[in-house]
């Protein structure tokens, strides 16, 4: 049975483009998924053989300018990348995901030209890996306001505090650390952004234990004590870190709304499989049943609603004009269609969807992550509902 998303991405997106997707899809296909039960069940972060080959089929480059050894893409294609990749784990699609929406589109937005060669190519190259340093224990929906500081003294800045929810950060080379940097100044104008070395000397990391979303991704907490950096390491302008994070975040929260509905595409295929492979009653398939009915046309039509919509967003931002709560909505709408939607398909399977080896359970643990990533739904409202206060 085809996949219904490659259905709909046809008419959606140009050859080249689907010709891209179908590459990924295939590789994770058969590099990939027949891989992932043996890691779940050993609890084991995705195997730096498995990062080698994302990096040696170009993935970590992806948005990367050629001129810097990637391979130039925008928004439409990271996003095609994360449809392929999250169908079968969101995990594995983070990976390269975050290492590109959060790790190097900072850079490649606000970055100097020094900054960008002495580090793009190597991130094209899957050689480094940069972790955005956002999220804090006691900061989470509230981020314009870190609780991470840095002081300047001298001809250095030194950074005090500690970063959690860090992507990527077992494999990170550097941190974007998010700092307060002028407590009084007025909102927005507080903070400000640096590339940090995470083998700095007062940098200390460690794999946030508990987790039960996201399992093969590495989420750190990153501590900074007392590290010194120079006046090169600043990102963007001192003072102008809510920029550089905001900045980011209008293209994360898009890459986050692919997440959702890549989950959706694997639970609609699945459960309109098993309802047509399920036999009960008078030896007839369970797809007969309205019920059942009901879940999978409900499925199907959200699918290609927010996939339209996705791609549409996904166009606007590659040309510059995407507002924020616009990617804000389709990222809130999708992880919530996706999650409710996903909770009926596994009660029309029944017990089944609770084996981890029958694969919906993975993506419910994971759409939660969807619903609070790049903005919690709670707080994004609070920017989407914005303009329709606004009088004409």
């Amino acid at each position: 049975m085809a996949r219904r998303i490659d259905h709909y991405l046809r008419d959606l997106v140009d050859d080249s483009k689907l010709e891209f997707y179908g590459v990924v899809r295939d590789f994770v296909e058969s590099e990939i998924a027949p891989r992932l039960l043996g890691w779940e069940r050993d609890h084991v972060l995705l195997p730096d053989s498995a990062i080698a080959k994302l990096a040696e089929i170009g993935l970590f480059g992806l948005s990367i300018d050629e001129s810097y050894g990637g391979q130039g893409g925008g928004m439409t294609d990271l996003v095609l990348m994360g449809l392929a990749l999250g169908y079968h784990s969101q995990s594995l699609a983070i990976t390269p995901g975050a290492a590109i929406s959060l790790g190097a589109k900072p850079l490649q937005l606000c970055g100097t030209d020094e900054q960008k060669r002495a580090h793009l190519p190597d991130l094209a190259a899957g050689r480094r890996m940069f972790v955005f340093g956002l999220s804090e224990p006691g900061r989470g929906s509230d981020a314009a306001n870190p609780e991470v500081s840095a002081t300047r003294e001298g001809s250095e800045w030194v950074i005090r505090g500690e970063k959690c929810w860090s992507t990527n950060a077992h494999w990170a080379s550097h941190v974007i650390v998010h700092a307060l940097t002028d407590p009084s100044g007025p909102n927005g104008k507080r903070s400000t952004c640096f590339i940090v070395p995470m083998d700095a000397p007062g940098v200390f990391y460690q794999e946030m234990s508990g987790k039960r979303v996201w399992q093969q991704s590495s989420t750190g907490s990153i501590m900074f004590d007392g590290v010194r950096v120079a006046e090169d390491s600043v990102l963007g302008e001192v003072n102008g870190g809510f920029k550089v994070m905001v900045t980011t975040l209008n293209g994360g929260r898009l890459f986050i709304a692919g997440l959702a509905l890549a989950s959706l595409a694997f639970a609609l295929d699945k459960v309109r499989r098993y309802a047509e492979e399920r036999i009960q009653f008078d030896d007839k398939p369970i797809g007969r049943f309205q019920r059942v009915q009901d879940v999978i046309i409900d499925m199907d039509v959200a699918l290609e609603r927010n996939l339209t919509w996705l791609v549409h967003c996904c166009r606007r931002y590659d040309e510059g004009n995407l507002e924020r709560e616009r990617a804000a909505k389709v990222k809130l709408d999708s992880s919530r269609v996706a999650s409710e939607l996903l909770l009926l398909a596994m009660e029309a399977c029944g017990g089944v969807a609770c084996l981890d080896e029958f694969g919906l359970i993975r993506h419910h643990d994971d759409l939660f992550v969807t619903r609070v990533g790049e903005g919690s739904n709670f707080a994004l409202k609070d920017l989407v509902v914005r303009p329709l206060r606004q009088s004409d």
